[in-house]
């Protein structure tokens, strides 16, 4: 029997805590990108250029994307890594990949695309420059395993990123949980008919390891310097580990 998991904030066995979270993605899928828009208010977009920025994929950079969802993310690396380049849209969610692959296609990008599971990933150790994941990672059940495996397959001199929801500065913190769980469970039932999957969004950001905590984390899975940036008043935070 293994330890009881975070699923918001409940506390769940593992195997439940991956039925429910694919029941939530499953349901919000069809809407993603449009909830994304309105709970940041286009904000989404601007955090991930700059991880783009900062990741310093160039052409020809072999890039992993992991928990890609609806593929912005690995648009924006594509485009960096250009056609000489590989990158790898993957998600543990089929309903959540078809839309990424979909969108992309609508887009005129092609991209590998693999259904694979962050924690046990299906590439050989030293096989990519970049591995990102981008507001994934609080979903994960066993968070050290993906960071693990992020750190096994990425190559010496490359770098693995993590952007996630992060621990807001504490002058803003009352007025943020009040937009969290009033607000943004308020769009999810008038825009995408489920309040309940949003309200669980809203807990898994509280229940996040904060920017030191996972910074260590990082640095246990084998990363040999940890760095983080702080966005939006850490309402969004930046994790690089690098490998040397």
């Amino acid at each position: 029997m293994t330890d009881p998991v975070d699923f918001g904030y409940e506390k769940v066995a593992a195997e439940e805590k991956a039925r429910r979270v694919r029941g939530v993605f499953d349901s919000v899928a069809a809407r993603y990108d449009l909830m994304n828009d309105l709970m940041s208010g286009g904000m989404h977009r601007l955090w991930k250029r700059y991880a783009v920025g900062v990741s310093g994929v160039r052409p020809g950079a072999r890039v992993l994307d992991l928990a890609g969802g609806t593929g912005d993310l690995a648009r924006l690396l594509a485009r960096a890594a250009g056609p000489t380049g590989r990158v790898l849209l993957t998600d543990i969610n089929r309903a959540m990949l078809a839309e990424g692959r979909d969108k992309l296609l609508d887009a005129g990008v092609s991209l590998e695309v693999v259904q694979c599971d962050a924690e046990a990933l299906p590439f050989p150790d030293r096989s990519f420059d970049a591995v990102t994941i981008g507001f994934g990672l609080r979903n994960v059940t066993r968070k050290e395993c993906a960071l693990a495996e992020m750190r096994r397959v990425t190559v010496p001199g490359g770098a693995a990123l993590v952007l996630e929801f992060s621990q807001v500065a504490a002058p803003l913190k009352g007025a943020y949980d009040w937009y969290s769980f009033n607000v943004l469970p308020a769009i999810g039932r008038l825009v995408a008919r489920d309040e309940a999957s949003y309200r669980y969004l809203a807990e898994s950001i509280r229940m996040h390891p904060d920017q030191e905590t996972l910074k260590r984390m990082m640095e246990g899975a084998g990363f040999d310097r940890v760095d983080y940036h702080n966005l939006s008043a850490g309402v969004v935070a930046l994790h690089v580990g690098r490998v040397f």
